[in-house]
């Protein structure tokens, strides 16, 4: 059997993460992806949540990382939540964070900026 995967999509929270002083004494909403290439476990024949990712505690973990410590980049916030998914859980085998910004300070008009970060890098599929 092969992997199969599991996606949060768009996760929202509250935080302080960007260059400039004034994110961190504002803050903003940042929305976050998970696709998690998981190994096929018992819980696809048995039905059991043992045999799985939780993917409860994995939108707690990313909430615990997002809304935590202060990030300059939201590349290295990603980076950072993919190891720790990778790690924490593991039956996960790549894990691809996509973090959206939407209020970047950025002159002109647009929805978000998104950066996207796999662990590990160069796993293939």
């Amino acid at each position: 059997m092969s992997n199969y995967q599991i996606v949060l999509k768009n996760c929202a929270f509250f935080a302080r993460h960007g260059v400039h002083s004034e994110e961190a004494v504002l803050g903003q909403r940042f929305f976050v992806d998970a696709i998690l290439q998981v190994a096929p476990g018992d819980a696809l024949i048995n039905d059991e949540i043992e045999g799985t990712v939780h993917y409860g505690e994995v939108f707690a973990l990313i909430e615990e990382m997002v809304t935590g410590t202060r990030r300059y980049l939201i590349e290295a916030l990603a980076l950072e939540v993919a190891k720790a998914v990778c790690k924490d859980f593991p039956l996960v085998k790549k894990a691809e964070i996509t973090i959206r910004k939407p209020n970047a300070a950025v002159p002109g008009i647009f929805d978000y900026v998104e950066v996207t970060v796999c662990w590990p890098q160069g796993q293939p599929d």
